[in-house]
């Protein structure tokens, strides 16, 4: 091993490192995915259940799930859902409030304002100025256009 050419070398770094595992890591984060969503369609039925329109039974589901994706990190089992999971994981509306609490989490021991309010949004925060400015120049672009 003491002699091997470059190309040598690749040939036996191909042959040791794993192969990715694609097709199950699809049906694993379908799985969880489809199970996130199973659970945000029950909240927003059983919503509807009890006689809420369906603008409130959008933001009713939206904070159930945001609460249970925040619990489910702050007793640190969401981790191990994504884990298995994947993107299936990470793309609901779970994943994100996953990708605040983390860091709040994290950083909790070095105070409540150094620590818990800088980290918070070191992930989402990004996402929230995309998302916010995008909707800003949406906004004022359909009052241009529309009148």
């Amino acid at each position: 091993m003491e002699n091997l050419n470059n190309n040598e070398y690749q040939k036996f770094a191909d042959k040791k490192v794993p192969k990715p595992t694609y097709l199950k890591n699809v049906i694993l984060a379908f799985l969880v995915g489809g199970a996130i969503c199973t659970i945000a369609q029950g909240v927003t039925n059983f919503l509807e259940s009890q006689g809420y329109n369906e603008d409130l039974c959008g933001m009713g589901t939206s904070i159930v799930m945001i609460f249970i994706g925040s619990l489910l990190t702050g007793l640190g089992v969401y981790d191990k859902i994504g884990k298995v999971g994947g993107a299936g994981a990470a793309v609901p509306i779970t994943g994100f409030a996953n990708s605040i609490v983390a860091p709040a989490m994290e950083f909790k021991r070095e105070g409540f304002i150094f620590g818990v309010a800088a980290k918070m949004f070191i992930i989402a925060g990004p996402v929230l100025v995309y998302g916010i400015g995008s909707s800003i120049i949406a906004g004022l672009l359909s009052i241009l256009f529309k009148g």
